[in-house]
């Protein structure tokens, strides 16, 4: 199993737990907010490589 495969596995684990702990609103808030306060926490040159490489491997 690949590691992104793992993560990704791991995600669907977490976010399944939440819904059954939390209500459903709470969990969305939960799964869109993490992800989304990391990007922040980025500097711009971070945000700017990190957009560039995910175009690169969307055009493989």
């Amino acid at each position: 199993m690949s590691k992104n495969a793992k993560i990704a596995a791991g995600g669907v684990a977490a976010g399944l737990v939440l819904l059954i702990w939390l209500p459903w609103w709470a969990a969305l808030l939960v799964v869109l907010g993490i992800p989304a306060a990391a990007y922040l926490a980025l500097d711009p040159s971070q945000r700017s490589r990190l957009r560039r490489v995910s175009r690169k491997e969307l055009g493989r």
